[in-house]
């Protein structure tokens, strides 16, 4: 998540002093991926440093506001207009636990895909409720639209986790149906030790 180029977008938008970025960057995204204020300090002065905002004075109280620059209204057309990378992927928990589940000993894979699956459709289910609700009356302000849009996208990735998770089941089932059919060949018995070789003692 690209904390700097999202503070940059609501800079876009005049200046702002750092509790009020936090608190509309969590109103646009529904609190989605919350904030703290040493997080966006933190994110203010590197992009003070290279260039990106300046402080801009005060307000009625007290607060230092800072202020998007010409190479950071630059720097953000440039992220709309360029694609996330997906060819480096984000380390995903799940994926990794799965993987690492597949003949660990003790551990039942499909226990694990099962209740990953409960979890994932309760999520579903809980962000398909809030849809709801910010559907009920329609968004009328450009906040309620983004968070909108962030629900809806936490619908179809759950979605998708629990059709991957029926695939990993599914593939898991025939690899061991296979497994059944065609048993892998008992190793073949270690040889025998050499029989050891004692030293005679030679007649005085």
């Amino acid at each position: 998540m690209s904390i700097r180029h999202g503070l940059l977008a609501l800079l876009e938008r005049g200046p702002r002093y750092g509790s009020q970025l936090r608190t509309e960057f969590e109103s646009r995204t529904g609190a989605t991926w919350p904030l703290n204020v040493g997080q966006v300090y933190t994110t203010l002065n590197r992009l003070e440093r290279d260039g990106m905002v300046a402080q801009d004075g005060e307000d009625e109280a007290g607060h230092t506001l800072y202020a998007i620059t010409g190479a950071g209204r630059a720097e953000l057309r440039a992220w709309f207009e360029r694609p996330v990378d997906r060819t480096s992927p984000a380390r995903d928990e799940l994926a990794i636990k799965l993987a690492m589940a597949v003949g660990a000993p003790a551990v039942d894979i499909r226990d694990v895909i099962q209740s990953q699956r409960r979890h994932t459709v309760k999520a579903m289910q809980d962000y398909t409720r809030l849809k709801a609700q910010a559907l009920e009356p329609a968004p009328a302000d450009r906040d309620e639209i983004a968070w909108l849009l962030v629900l809806e996208q936490l619908i179809f990735q759950t979605e998708a986790e629990a059709r991957w998770l029926d695939h990993c089941e599914a593939r898991l089932i025939r690899l061991s149906a296979a497994a059944e059919r065609h048993p892998e060949p008992a190793p073949p018995p270690a040889p025998a030790p050499a029989p050891a070789h004692g030293h005679r003692r030679r007649p005085g």
